[in-house]
This record gives structure tokens, sequence and C-alpha cells, in this order.
């Protein structure tokens, strides 16, 4: 990955009291300033953003240029590696996962803003505190544009077909049921298996670095078995028990892989869903959105809900995405400014409305939005998209269990997913081992 190279991070509490919100205009939030926003995939998601950015612009008297970045072809994160070499480009940008760790030399502290973010909107998970916090500062505020879950999606017909009532499984209420414990990985398999013989497999990849749709659906199974490649302290955890288990799982799973698996990117599992060829994915609520539009009757047809458990439980894929104000900027003080603006409730819940509920802002007091129990077809349908309490579901970023500058890299390089991919060729656990053994020593030397 592109920037600068990582030292190993220790996150350290704040301890500083929470400081009112108080928006000031001042010299430094005059002038000019330039925003990165990621383009949303969602229709229409996009113009909201831009009237929120217009509205904070006029009342401070600041020309702000906002570029909608897209994330195909790694543009969005090529963006930052660019700027930060020539030390010129947007004031405001946005990171996505890994990124914040990999420029946060080159990020202005921003503690005073997530103090009264959080103070405001309750906790952030420890998913973003790992990301975001860098040699005991805040280097990017935790944005919820873009930020996201991936669990299943689901079609609800298929699955009534095959005995399994998903809406009862999982209402549109946050409450447990005797159901639920029944979805786990294991039971999993026999779904795989029926849906590959009825030509409706499920559209998972494993497509290599490319892949992080894969990629975070293959460490969400590693955690729920107890499955670790490298440790907290940078030591290989391979041999260990949750790592056999993990991969002896996974070579039942691969069996009932789609044929083309291994050239998946993360559009592949969107137009199965679209398409009607899968009973399941992995994804945020993007292709169900994208369905509402070209494909109706598949939209009308799908249901969100909590990934399955494992011995270790159940946990849920991530991706996050934060807002970080360049040390090299002109303007520091407008950007900060305008990224607060942007995380106040009324402004996070109007683009979580324009994006169908896609949107999950990463503060725990920011989940109760009306858009997820009312959004449809069928209404409810993404209801189980957050992080719900009685779900009993944790937040899962691949490798996060190993240090930052070792995690990044393995997550990058899409380790997993070619884990899996060899198993799928007939490769032997112990063969798997030893060529992820090699792949890791070059990331820890």
């Amino acid at each position: 990955m592109p920037g600068h190279t990582i030292s190993r991070r220790k996150t350290v509490a704040l301890a500083a009291a929470a400081l009112p919100l108080v928006h000031i205009r001042s010299a430094g939030a005059a002038g000019k300033l330039s925003i990165g926003f990621w383009d949303h995939w969602v229709p229409g998601a996009n113009a909201v953003m831009q009237k929120q950015v217009d509205t904070w612009a006029d009342k401070n008297k600041v020309a702000v240029t906002a570029d909608f970045i897209t994330s195909s072809g790694g543009k969005l994160q090529l963006t930052p590696a660019a700027e930060t070499q020539a030390k010129a480009g947007h004031d405001v940008m946005t990171f996505v996962t890994w990124d914040v760790q990999n420029y946060a030399e080159s990020l202005a502290p921003v503690d005073d803003v997530v103090q009264r973010l959080t103070a405001a909107n309750g906790a952030v998970n420890s998913v973003v505190t790992y990301l975001a916090q860098y040699k005991g500062h805040w280097a990017a505020v935790p944005s919820s544009s873009g930020t996201q879950l991936k669990p299943p999606c689901a079609r609800i017909g298929w699955f009534r077909q095959h005995g399994l009532d998903l809406q009862a499984m999982y209402p549109a209420k946050d409450e447990t049921n005797a159901l639920q414990d029944s979805w786990t990985w294991e039971n999993f398999l026999k779904y795989a298996e029926l849906a590959k013989k009825d030509n409706m497999t499920f559209a998972l990849g494993m497509g290599g670095g490319l892949n992080s749709d894969a990629t975070d659906t293959h460490g969400a199974i590693f955690a729920a078995f107890g499955g670790v490649l490298i440790d907290a302290d940078g030591k290989s955890q391979l041999k260990s028990d949750g790592t056999r288990q993990a991969l002896e799982y996974a070579q039942r799973l691969v069996k009932f892989y789609p044929a083309d698996a291994v050239s998946y990117d993360d559009a592949s599992n969107n137009r199965a869903l679209i398409s009607g060829k899968t009973a399941l994915i992995f994804n945020p609520p993007s292709a169900w959105a994208v369905a509402k539009r070209d494909a109706p009757a598949v939209a009308a047809d799908c249901w969100t809900l909590p990934a399955p458990s494992g011995p270790k439980g159940r946990f849920v894929p991530t991706q996050s995405y934060f807002w970080g104000v360049y040390n090299f900027s002109q303007n520091k003080s407008a950007g900060k400014d305008l990224i607060e603006f942007l995380m106040q409730r009324d402004n996070v819940e109007a683009r979580d409305v324009s994006s169908d509920g896609y949107d999950l802002p990463p503060y725990a007091g920011l989940n109760d939005f009306k858009i997820w129990e009312e959004v449809g077809p069928p209404k409810g349908t993404v209801f189980n998209y957050p992080l719900r309490p009685a779900s009993g579901q944790k937040p899962s970023l691949t490798a996060s269990e190993a240090p930052p500058d070792i995690a990044v890299q393995i997550y990058n390089r899409g380790v997993h997913n070619q884990m899996f991919a060899r198993l799928r060729d007939g490769q032997t656990i112990e063969q798997v081992i030893a060529w992820t053994q090699d792949e890791l020593d070059g990331y820890t030397r």
C-alpha cells in the first residue's frame, strides 16, 4: 500500500472533558476549502451531501469545492497517495479503512472534534477506534457516509422454499427468538449446498486483494471460529486450534462457491443479486437499493439479517470511512468545522434517508433512525442492517488482531481469500498453512 511506513500505535484514552458544540465564525473559517468525498453507490445520495455542504458554505462565507471520487479502480485510495506526496490537493479527504493509519503523519489531529461528537452521539465502536487513533490522537473523524456493515442479504422466497422463514427468524424488531439459535455457520453449509443444486449459488468470492467483500466475509468466518493469522504481539497463530478449525470449515464451504469465484471483484456479488442468480450475498444495502430501481421484483424478495454464528460468536464484516484534514491544508479550521457540521445528527439522518439506510453511523447514539424500520420493499428489509443489541453481533475487521502495520498488508493482499482459493484448488490444510507462513514472513521481517 502506498504512503508512509506505519509504526505500531498505542491507543490512549482521551481524558479531556467534552466541550459543547459551538460553531464560531473565525478568520480561519473564511476563504476557500476543497473536500474529497466518496462517490456514493446509492443513486441520489451525493445530491444531499452537496446540499449540506452548500448550506455550511453559505452560512460561513467559504467557497467550498466538493469532489465525489469513485472507489472503482482504487481511485479514492490513490488520490490521498498522490496528495500526501505532493503536499497539495484537497483540504479535507475521505479515508477508507486502513488509510488513516497509512497517511496519519500527513493529517492534523482532530481530538477536539471527536470529543464533541462522541459526547453528543455516543461512543464509536472498537473497529473505528483501532483504525482512526494514531500515536494517542484521533487522526481522522469517523464518518457515517460510506461506513457500512456487510451482513447477509438473502432471497426470502428461496429460503422459504427450503424451510427457513427469514422474516420470522429476524423480524423487523430488536428481539430474540429460538430460530436465531439455528442460524450458524454449520447450518449455513446446508443452504449453500442447496443453493448450488438449484443454480442459485451463494455469491461468495475469493478474488484476491481486489475483492474486499470476500476479504471481509472470510475474516468474519475466521473470527467466528477463533482463527488468527498474526496476534497483537506480531506472532504467527497459524497452527492454533482456532485457525485450524476455521480452515477445516473453509475446506467444506468452498465446494459451494460460484465457479468464477476467484475472478470476483466487489461488483460481482451485486450483479449476481440484481440478476436474480443468487440466493445470498454479504453486502451493505447498495445492491438491494439498485435492485429496487432496476429489478424491483428481486428487491421486494430480499431480507437483510445478521451473520451466522460460530463457536466464538456472531461476527459481522465492517468497512469504515473517515474524514481527515491534511496538515498542509491552508484552512484547517474551516475543514474541521465543516466535518463537525456534516456529522450533526440531523445531517447524518438526512444522508441516511437519501441512501435508503446504506450509511451506518459508527456512534452508539445514532443507530435509532426510523429509516431502517420504514424503508422497503418489503418494509423492514434492512431493519437488521445496523448493530442491534439483540443480534449479539460484534463488528469484525479482517486481520485486525495484528498490529496495524502488519494487518494492512494481510488485508490488502487478500491473504484470507487466497487461502480459501487454495483450499478449493485441492491443497491440504498443511500446504495452505505453509504457503501462508511464507507470505506472512514477508510482512513481519
